[in-house]
């Protein structure tokens, strides 16, 4: 996996990036307007573009552009989305790269009339179809992995569009939420692995789905359950029809969607709280590293219910010792005159009537390169002059880059693949520095063998392909 030259919208603190989000609405007439707002709650995971497809029940319209959700869907250009059936996505790069081309939703008309599609993941054998599939003919428009899926769904020799999708999808191996908008329906799938989380709900009568239940807050919608891992769920005027499409060996959920992604307020992965779930994890944090100190600091926002946790598990003093930019757009003008640290002085500034001569802890969810934690300890002791800095990470070292549908640093460019965490703190300038152990994190995620922890054990549960090997032997080399 090569690291990504683009950056999101809002200049996030951390070096691992969000992925995607998706959201779908059946037989609502505002349904274009329900999924801008739906879409709206999912920003943070990605906000390099954004795009919804629309249904009036025989044309497809679509609309997508680059920038966040309330830049692109003023209120005339929803309106060129009519009909009571609509899915969108918000785009963060994860393969193919940026750029208005590789937008979602993907729209095409094939032998069996329209289709549209949203995906949140990767599809980790998606080069080694693709080459096959143009060197059959093909013709790509993208360079996104999710183009693919299109193209063997139009190739299919079923009559029947169900068995297109699930004949396409055996396909295919990774990670893979999906919406897919036909003219009079909205098809729903999940990889075996139940990588992404994925939810329906209801709002007045309608069905409405998301990659997380902060969306459904936002419209009134309630929560009716999760999309099992290997299911293909079919809404139309007859209801709602499941069909196990695919056999699941095994979950294998993203722990990195309870420690960093999800937004606190969503319930995922079968309706555990992330809220609840992150202020376990700094109390078990607590529980493997404490020590003496004034005050708590959490890294904003993710590091915030983590930091609460270590506090009450402590019982050591928590306040906002940092302060976040939550206004900072793509691009900002840097002085002439070298100010040092600026790149995380843009996004942070430390409290130093909290600070000043403090025994400090500050809590993180995770290190990747380390540059960015190096950059915070030097803040609070340069501009909060504080006494002591104690990092604190609510998640083990991370050691393996993802291949499932989230933005990593190589191998090479994670810290804690070819650093002791000695090394690691001396290299950050803290006075000490621990991490959540691996059975710690094991002890507070719900269900723990259903999860997907490769980054931090190398245990990478989905098989790649043959290429997709070698390339990760260079990976891991």
């Amino acid at each position: 996996m090569k690291p990504r030259c683009c950056r999101p919208h809002a200049l996030p603190i951390h070096d691992i990036h969000e992925e995607c989000g998706i959201f779908g609405v059946f037989n609502h007439p505002e349904a274009a307007n329900l999924t801008y707002l739906g879409l709206y709650a999912l920003q943070h995971r990605g906000q390099e573009g954004a795009g919804i497809c629309s249904s009036d029940g025989k044309d497809l319209h679509c609309e997508k552009a680059i920038g966040l959700v309330a830049d692109i869907f003023s209120e005339k250009r929803l309106k060129r989305l009519p009909g009571s059936i609509a899915i969108g996505h918000n785009r963060y790069s994860t393969a193919g790269g940026g750029g208005l081309k590789n937008v979602q939703p993907f729209m095409a008309n094939y032998a069996l009339g329209s289709i549209a599609l949203a995906h949140n993941g990767n599809l980790i054998n998606a080069l080694e179809v693709k080459a096959t599939l143009e060197a059959d003919g093909a013709i790509f428009h993208s360079s996104s992995d999710s183009e693919v899926l299109l193209h063997l769904i139009a190739r299919s020799r079923h009559e029947n569009p169900y068995e297109r999708i699930i004949e396409a999808l055996n396909g295919l191996r990774g990670a893979y939420s999906l919406l897919f908008l036909r003219e009079t329906e909205l098809i729903i799938a999940r990889d075996p692995f139940g990588v992404r989380p994925l939810a329906i709900g209801t709002v007045d009568g309608a069905y409405v789905v998301a990659s997380e239940t902060c969306a459904f807050d936002l419209i009134g919608a309630e929560y009716i359950r999760d999309v099992e891992p290997g299911e293909l769920v079919i809404i139309d005027h007859n209801g709602l029809r499941s069909i196990k499409a695919l056999q699941s060996t095994r979950k294998a959920h993203c722990v990195f969607e309870f420690i960093y992604f999800s937004r606190p307020d969503s319930y995922i992965f079968n309706h555990s709280g992330v809220n609840t779930v992150r202020k376990r994890l700094g109390r078990q944090l607590a529980l493997e590293s404490n020590i003496d100190a004034d005050i708590i600091v959490p890294v904003p926002d993710s590091g915030v219910p983590a930091a609460i946790g270590f506090s009450e598990q402590a019982m050591i003093p928590f306040d906002f010792g940092l302060i976040r930019n939550h206004y900072i757009g793509r691009t900002f003008i840097e002085p002439k005159q070298s100010i040092r640290h600026f790149g995380v002085k843009i996004k942070l500034n430390a409290v130093r009537d909290l600070l000043q001569g403090k025994r400090v802890v500050v809590v993180d969810d995770s290190i990747v390169r380390g540059t960015t934690s190096k950059k915070i300890v030097k803040m609070i002791r340069e501009i909060g002059g504080a006494k002591e800095v104690h990092m604190r990470i609510c998640s083990p070292p991370t050691v393996g880059p993802c291949f499932y549908g989230i933005d990593t640093p190589t191998r090479y460019e994670l810290i804690a693949s070819s650093h002791l965490t000695e090394e690691i703190r001396k290299y950050i300038t803290a006075d000490t520095l621990a991490y959540m152990s691996i059975d710690g994190l094991k002890k507070v995620i719900p269900n723990p063998e259903d999860f997907c922890t490769a980054c931090f054990d190398n245990q990478y549960p989905i098989e790649f392909p043959g290429k997709h090997n070698e390339q990760m032997e260079l990976t891991f080399a």
